[in-house]
């Protein structure tokens, strides 16, 4: 039993390793299809991080809720996806309520932030990260439904695509200190820390989209919000204001207008008995 179990698994990695192969390294073509959501994911990602570096938690969060609304717009232009009434209405609110938070933060100025931090910057590199975000996902929507590859061979090739890239950015900005004190040097407790976070936040993500539904997602997302905020309020003295709370509880209030799903009416048991009675 033990040589049979051994040599099924032995069988697995072979067809693992063969369909990794034909995927990616004979179909060249179809691989660099995947080459630009990769090159964007890696453009957003230090996006993100150079918001995060010039706003505070909380706007930041309610910022980068803008995704939605690039979603939708790429999901339109690209899928040609008919977007329902409510939906219109939830990314005009969506607009509206982020427009409000980066409004109460220019009028606060520096108060509760960092002087070296520059608002103006964050909110652009948070809005080219949405926009990022968008176009990537819509883009990798339209690979998956275009050919019949899986999805985690098509996650193999992102993330095979996004190391040179990454790697080649790395050099790019500091050769010299990556040459003279090796490619982990500054690796310090924090940065393995946020490493392991974004590994395991995409891994829940993943996790909710296939296990939960839209409002699930949607209660989380306003969740992380909250917690943000309050977060702000304690660790980095942020001052709520009311331009800021009702930006917020518009966003908020948008990502569940956008996600929702309207129940079909349930049929009638009365014309159901009719049409069986009709039949006998």
């Amino acid at each position: 039993m033990l040589g049979q179990e051994q040599e099924i698994c032995s069988l697995r990695r072979q067809h693992w390793f063969m369909a990794l192969y034909t995927q990616i390294w004979q179909q060249k073509m179809d691989t660099l299809k995947v080459c630009v959501p990769s090159f964007i994911y890696l453009v957003q990602n230090n996006l993100l991080y150079v918001s995060a570096s010039n706003l505070d938690a909380a706007t930041y969060q309610v910022t980068y809720q803008m995704k939605i609304l690039t979603t939708a717009m790429f999901a339109v232009i690209i899928l040609r996806k008919q977007l329902k009434g409510t939906q219109w209405i939830a990314l005009v609110l969506l607009t509206a309520g982020v427009a409000l938070v980066q409004l109460s933060s220019s009028d606060k100025g520096s108060s509760g932030s960092n002087e070296h931090q520059n608002r103006l910057l964050g909110c652009v590199a948070a809005i080219s990260a949405c926009c990022c975000s968008g176009f990537a996902g819509i883009y990798f929507e339209k690979i998956l439904k275009g050919s019949d590859v899986s999805v985690w061979v098509r996650n193999v090739q992102l993330s095979f695509l996004s190391l040179p890239l990454g790697v080649m950015t790395a050099f790019a900005n500091d050769s010299s200190l990556i040459l003279d004190k090796g490619f982990l040097f500054g690796y310090d407790a924090y940065v393995v820390y946020l490493v392991v976070l974004n590994a395991v936040g995409g891994l829940l993500v993943a996790m909710v989209v296939k296990y939960a539904d839209n409002i699930l997602k949607g209660f989380a997302t306003s969740l992380a919000i909250v917690l943000s905020t309050v977060a702000s309020v304690f660790m980095f003295d942020f001052v709520i204001t009311f331009q800021f709370a009702a930006g917020t509880a518009l966003v908020i209030g948008s990502i569940f207008l956008y996600s929702h799903e309207p129940k079909k009416p349930a049929a009638n048991p009365m014309i159901q008995d009719t049409s069986s009675d009709n039949e006998q």
